[in-house]
């Protein structure tokens, strides 16, 4: 099955429940008609969230085609583990940071995410930006 065409999926992380319910609401069940349907995993805790990565990386390949982490979840913010993603997972799929303000900018670049947006959430921004971060992703792999 071509790479394009399988259900995406998508790991979102967020101590806030309402959080999480904005993502996912925001990207219903397709962000854009040329992207296949995803499906969205969610997390609380980041001990959870590196306890699902870690089962993936066990697989011959991840099954995660992108990352949303909330950078303003407590206790542990998700620019930190954005961070920790990119140092330790092999190909990690591109993360998208939500952040507080503007300014937290060099944050999210900091945790080498590939794209950022704020907080309170635009539906359509974080739509096209996670349609912007799958496109690339898709075409990456088919490189």
């Amino acid at each position: 099955m071509d790479a394009s065409q399988k259900q995406l999926r998508i790991v979102v992380y967020s101590d806030d429940m309402t959080v999480r319910a904005h993502i996912a609401a925001a990207l219903g069940s397709r962000v854009a008609p040329d992207l296949a349907p995803h499906a969205i995993t969610e997390f609380a805790t980041g001990p959870a969230l590196r306890l699902y990565v870690d089962g993936q990386a066990r697989k011959a390949e991840l099954d995660i085609d992108l990352f949303i982490l909330d950078g303003e979840a407590a206790p542990e913010g998700g620019m930190g583990i954005a961070r920790q993603l990119k140092d330790e997972v092999f190909n990690c799929p591109p993360v998208l940071v939500i952040t507080a303000r503007k300014e937290d900018a060099w944050l999210a670049t900091w945790s080498r995410a590939e794209a950022n947006v704020l907080h309170p959430i635009d539906p359509f921004t974080l739509a096209e930006t996670v349609a912007d971060l799958l496109r690339a992703s898709i075409a990456r792999v088919k490189a």
